[in-house]
């Protein structure tokens, strides 16, 4: 039996393992899409005025970015992390590796009728 935990870690792994120049990008991007609520935002923080996104703006230019040969041999991965869970929310506060360094983000998810989506992520990258 598939348990909320285990629920939100398969999110977490399809979440990172979306941001890939490996072949399939257009796959993973698709589902990443289907891991957000469609109202979600996504916040980049980084050391500058905080960039807000919907869906469809965090994912279209990330997907050019993985296709288009500026990035090659990039990934992301899920470092050390954890989840806090009530009911039906919960968040996932993780460290991560990328190709060029690493950050912490946070990822907020809601129990819907279809499963756990993400409502809401936001990162900070190492400066």
């Amino acid at each position: 039996m598939t348990t909320d935990r285990d629920e939100i870690a398969e999110i977490v792994r399809v979440f990172f393992a979306a941001f890939s120049t490996d072949d399939g990008v257009a796959e993973r991007m698709a589902a990443l899409r289907a891991l957000f609520l469609p109202e979600a935002i996504i916040i980049r923080t980084c050391g500058g005025e905080p960039a807000v996104y919907d869906v469809e703006s965090f994912i279209a230019p990330r997907q050019a970015l993985l296709t288009d040969g500026t990035l090659t041999d990039f990934r992301e991965w899920a470092e050390d992390g954890h989840t806090d869970l009530y009911g039906d929310i919960a968040q996932h506060f993780c460290a991560y590796g990328k190709t060029g360094g690493r950050g912490m983000k946070s990822l907020q998810l809601v129990r819907t009728g279809a499963g756990w989506r993400i409502s809401a992520a936001a990162w900070d990258d190492e400066r």
